[in-house]
């Protein structure tokens, strides 16, 4: 038998359409029911359905009165805020293309976006990092625009961009992922295949307003469905998650699987009497925390796999959980295949988890990279660049990365990008960055690097929080005599892990 999922496509994304029309569909029957509520210790920020959507269409309105055309590129520069979803959503109402950005960017790494996307305009709160552009719109404006009348969805063909994010490449250049509009109408196969969603729900995601997993999980998936969405104030730390999830009565959790760990790790009080499941993705969970928050809450956590190519595909379910340390199994309306140089390899045998690209959620490509996008596909398929193995049952086992990709809190983060920076230091000669188990279920990012002398760690801290994001930067910085290197001089990366000492 070979490892191929295929039990049907799913139903096809009518025309004409628009994301933002169809996450704001149930909003005229749901004035007035919340649709986002930001918690925190200062109280309660309500945004019925109603003042949700007058806030994004007045913003597509506000954006299309200042000169923006369908189809222009405007880059995200906002911070942890309301602000950010909404300006998300009034764009692509407008027909616009946002393309939402980490607030941790530097100055230096949004000028390369900048230079790659020529956007528009920016999108801009003053206290988020940005090199120069010279239209810019500043966050006053933004949310003045809120009060604008409500603008025309711009319907069109559900293949057109919508969005992009920005991704790490195999080659270690962030690349612009571009997303048609098509792309939320697949993401229903997540609300069976991984949420168990209803409209009763209220679905507290711990993440950032400005992250893509909290932008799709946390909050457009409820609204499209219904739900009430629960955002923590950006004061929220971990010890604070449980009393919230209580008092607003949050029937389910989403997080990455670092978050779960510092909730058992803070020993807090996990009483969650409305508390459905949670549900976890941005890197792999593992067997250990996943029992231990089974047991302290008894409740069931449910984890997914996917990328910002193709969002979730793969995930366990309340109805399908996930056996084993599998990751679960293919989505239904999903077709994935785990192949090998001749296609799909027989069920059990490891080889490249793939997915078709006809499914309805993957990327249009990678923009201004038309050679990257055609390496990833073949044969009908999109490779993703991880190793899997898929049991009889078509459960998928995930084996690690066939490149050196790492993972830091969620984000890829490519470890060229990372060794580009530093190299430019002046006391390093070489350096090899790599993810390091630093115990039970926490990895760090730690720079090993050559040199005449010894650097202080705290200068080369210093030196790369001018260069790379937050969570980007090592955590750790090892000197060595020498790198490890293969027969052909290349660097060993997979190596560095044995040197780090703690």
């Amino acid at each position: 038998m070979l490892s191929l999922f295929d039990q049907g496509a799913f139903a096809p994304c009518p025309a004409p359409f628009n994301l933002a029309a169809f996450v704001l569909r149930h909003a005229p029957a749901l004035r007035d029911k919340p649709a986002l509520e930001v918690v925190g210790a200062t109280g309660t920020q309500i945004w019925s359905y109603s003042q949700l959507e007058a806030a994004v269409r007045g913003t597509g309105t506000g954006l299309l009165q200042a000169g923006f055309e369908p189809g222009q590129i405007l880059l995200m520069r906002l911070g942890n805020t309301v602000d950010f979803p909404i300006a998300y959503l009034g764009a692509i109402a407008a027909g616009l293309v946002p393309v939402p950005t980490s607030s941790q960017l530097t100055e230096d790494e949004t000028a390369k976006m900048i230079a790659d996307l020529k956007p528009a305009a920016i999108l801009r709160d003053p206290s988020v990092a940005c090199a120069p552009h010279d239209n810019q719109i500043p966050l006053p404006e933004l949310q003045t625009m809120r009060q604008c009348a409500p603008c025309g969805y711009d319907m069109g063909d559900p293949n057109r961009m919508a969005y992009a994010v920005y991704t790490s490449g195999t080659s270690g250049k962030a690349r612009a992922v571009a997303h048609a509009h098509r792309a939320i109408w697949a993401r229903q196969m997540m609300v069976e295949g991984w949420y168990d969603l209803k409209a009763s729900d209220r679905l507290l995601h711990a993440g950032a307003f400005n992250w893509t997993f909290t932008l799709g999980t946390g909050l457009m998936d409820p609204w499209a469905i219904g739900a009430t969405a629960l955002i923590p104030e950006p004061t929220t730390g971990p010890v604070d998650l449980p009393a919230l999830l209580r008092q607003h009565k949050a029937t389910i959790f989403a997080a990455a699987p670092g978050v779960y760990r510092k909730l058992l790790k803070e020993d807090a009080e996990m009483d969650l009497p409305h508390l459905r499941h949670g549900l976890c993705a941005g890197e792999k969970l593992s067997s250990h925390l996943h029992s231990a928050w089974t047991a302290v809450t008894k409740t069931g956590l449910y984890e997914a796999y996917g990328m910002s190519e193709c969002s979730t595909f793969i995930s366990s379910s309340p109805a399908h959980p996930a056996r084993g340390t599998a990751l679960g199994q293919p989505q239904q309306g999903r077709k994935v295949a785990i192949l090998g140089p001749d296609g799909p390899v027989s069920k059990g045998q490891e080889g490249t988890i793939a997915i078709a690209d006809t499914d309805p959620g993957l990327m249009l490509g990678y923009l201004n990279a038309p050679e990257e996008t055609a390496a990833r596909m073949q044969d009908g398929w999109f490779l993703t660049g991880d190793q899997g193995a898929m049991a009889v049952d078509g459960q998928i086992s995930y084996l690690g990365r066939s490149d050196d990709m790492m993972n830091a809190g969620g984000f890829r983060v490519s470890p060229i990008e990372v060794e580009t920076q530093l190299s430019a230091h002046p006391g390093i000669t070489q350096v090899g960055v790599a993810t390091v188990e630093v115990k039970t279920d926490s990895h760090i990012i730690v720079a090993f690097y050559t040199g005449p002398t010894l650097l202080d760690p705290f200068e080369l801290e210093a030196f790369a929080a001018q260069h790379l994001a937050r969570y980007k930067q090592p955590r750790a910085y090892v000197h060595l005599d020498m790198l490890p290197n293969g027969a052909n001089g290349k660097l060993l990366r997979r190596a560095l892990p044995a040197y780090f000492k703690g």
